[in-house]
């Protein structure tokens, strides 16, 4: 079965970032409690500048993971299905 995820774009002020990882800490734990995976990406030229991955084994666990979090990503957001290029 193929995996899917989903990802969002965040620009977090300097001041901010403390209580952003504490947020992304969060995130993966609740994501990583359901079988599902967090992943968080700083961009190297542009601090502050993030994107944040939601993965799943299909896509019912991750619209299922998405429903339970205030803040994450809401269970209608964009999933993209793994391409099988064998």
């Amino acid at each position: 079965m193929p995996r899917v995820l989903s990802m969002r774009h965040t620009i977090v002020p300097s001041a901010d970032r403390g209580e952003f990882y504490e947020r992304a800490r969060r995130l993966r734990e609740h994501y990583s409690g359901r079988g599902c995976r967090y992943w968080l990406f700083e961009e190297s030229a542009l601090p502050g500048a993030f994107v944040e991955f939601f993965e799943a084994g299909d896509g019912r666990a991750l619209q299922l993971a998405h429903g339970g979090v205030p803040g994450a990503l809401d269970a209608d957001a964009r999933a993209y299905m793994e391409v099988d290029l064998s």
